[in-house]
């Protein structure tokens, strides 16, 4: 019965950490007065696969709200995806 229980702990565990990656977060693009409504709506079609549409409507945003949510997912999928962001000088952080 001893073995059946730690496989059944261990299975548990897995899960949890299944459960903990996939989690939602936001990717968060801030605005600055640097980069241009351009550079930042290639960088977010580049990074994060957004359509022309998709990039210009968070560049507004950005623009006028001050930041905006670009993309939601787990930390690990999101983390490259800000490091790229920020390799480009847009401010941007995981949330």
């Amino acid at each position: 019965m001893k073995p059946l229980e730690h496989t059944l702990e261990e299975e548990v565990e897995v899960l949890i950490e299944d459960l903990v990656d996939k989690e939602e977060y936001d990717l968060v693009v801030f605005n600055d007065d640097v980069n241009t409504f351009e550079h930042v709506s290639k960088v977010l079609i580049k990074v994060c696969k957004h359509s022309q549409e998709q990039a210009e409507q968070c560049t507004l945003i950005i623009h006028y709200k001050g930041k905006c949510a670009v993309k939601k997912g787990s930390q690990s999928t999101l983390k490259p995806m800000c490091e790229s962001i920020l390799d480009a000088g847009i401010q941007a952080a995981i949330v």
